[in-house]
């Protein structure tokens, strides 16, 4: 895949704009692989959104800006990524509300959930919260439409694409069908956040 424009941010810094979630994370595996072989010029930061990858600390933005341009991105799917599984008790307050949006059982909604293969897209929003895709179109849920003034910590949600687990005690709008007690974002781990862009996520049933 090579369609993508690349804009500069900076003196040091080039925002590359993907033209879907799919894109961005195989481009930013593309990232990570090349820096990890020793052949992406030096960039201090690459830090993925939803469709966007910000390269900060470039030293020659321009000249990797036309090399960003031209190559040729490998699908997503060729690369082997770290895996964590999260077990999470089926007790959300939104639970019955997304197996009726997906229209199907409690218990089937739980199967989906705890089947589907996940990935770190990107993270964002609160330290160690990861924004993770695999559960396809067909499941999206819009947000609440009164959102929550305080989420409690380790709450599994759903809300557009993704699935999140709250870091930590938040306002939060997503749909809560679950909690775990894994920690998310702990300083004083190494690495802090339990997740990371391209790891792959299992939620496991520890029970309702």
């Amino acid at each position: 895949m090579r369609a993508r424009e690349v804009f500069r941010v900076g003196e040091r810094g080039l925002l590359v704009e993907l033209v879907s979630g799919e894109a961005t994370e195989a481009f930013h595996a593309e990232l990570l692989r090349r820096r990890e072989a020793g052949t992406l010029p030096a960039v201090r930061e690459i830090v993925p959104a939803a469709r966007t990858v910000l390269l900060e600390g470039v030293a020659a933005p321009d000249r990797l800006a036309a090399e960003l341009r031209s190559w040729d991105v490998p699908v997503l799917h060729a690369r082997v990524a770290a895996s964590v599984e999260v077990p999470v008790r089926y007790d959300g307050p939104d639970l019955a509300d997304v197996a009726e949006l997906w229209g199907v059982s409690v218990e089937a909604a739980v199967r989906i959930h705890s089947e589907t293969r996940f990935r770190v897209a990107f993270c964002g929003f609160a330290p160690g919260f990861g924004y993770l895709t695999g559960l396809g179109s067909r499941y999206e849920v819009p947000r609440r439409a009164t959102p929550r003034t305080a989420v409690p910590a380790g709450s599994v949600a759903l809300a557009g694409p993704y699935t999140g687990v709250y870091p930590r005690s938040s306002p939060g709008g997503w749909q809560l069908i679950g909690t775990t007690d894994a920690v998310l974002w702990d300083p004083a781990r190494e690495p802090a956040a339990l997740l990371s862009p391209g790891t792959l996520v299992r939620f496991t049933v520890a029970g309702r």
